[in-house]
């Protein structure tokens, strides 16, 4: 069993810098990745514009977590910062820095 986690979040330009400050403030997360990607598929609070184009703005964010603190990441994200947050977790086979 891995002992950390990739939590993956994908939340509306709209979010992005509360869920920056939300992420700064948890002692558990020591550093993450957010860059711009694009929705697709069905989702019912696409703009017309979105909705002729086919996609979606979002910002997607990445974290590599201790195994337990997803759940508790997850919970306070749910709590604190808003709605329209989608996101899955995966484990990780190894990770550091050179």
């Amino acid at each position: 069993m891995s002992t950390q986690q990739r939590l993956i979040l994908t939340v509306p330009p709209s979010l992005e810098d509360e869920l920056v400050d939300y992420l700064l403030s948890l002692e558990s997360v020591s550093g993450f990745t957010s860059y711009p990607v694009r929705g697709h598929g069905e989702n019912r609070q696409l703009s017309i514009a979105e909705q002729v184009t086919g996609r979606q703005k979002r910002v997607q964010f990445e974290l590599i977590l201790n195994a337990g603190q997803v759940s508790t990441v997850l919970d306070g994200l749910r709590d604190n910062v808003g709605s329209d947050i989608f996101y899955w977790y995966q484990d990780v086979s190894g990770s550091g820095r050179l």
